[in-house]
């Protein structure tokens, strides 16, 4: 990944959130769009049948805003709601992205 950052948190319940954000130019929203298209492309190719609500014991659900800010900067932001079975496979998949 070049231009998504990522955070990663915990809650008690078992819950684990995955965010990538990229706030960049113009130019750059197709690469980082492409790069977001990735992240999602694996999570349905890996897990097909249990997105959806966490609440309904699904594995992961996903929340992507846009936003064009003053100045032409694009900022994307991807959420990903997981459970502790996608977050594995996720730092499988993508080494090093979550723990540097």
């Amino acid at each position: 990944m070049d231009y998504l950052t990522f955070d990663l948190s915990h809650d008690a319940g078992g819950l684990t959130t995955i965010e990538a954000m990229a706030s960049t130019a113009a130019a750059q929203h197709a690469a980082v769009m492409f790069e977001v298209q990735q992240l999602l492309d694996w999570a349905w190719a890996h897990f097909p049948d249990t997105h959806g609500s966490m609440d309904d014991g699904m594995d992961w659900d996903h929340d992507l805003q846009l936003h064009v800010e003053d100045g032409g900067w694009h900022t994307v932001t991807l959420t990903l709601a997981a459970s502790s079975r996608f977050a594995d496979a996720w730092r499988a998949a993508f080494p090093g992205v979550l723990d540097p």
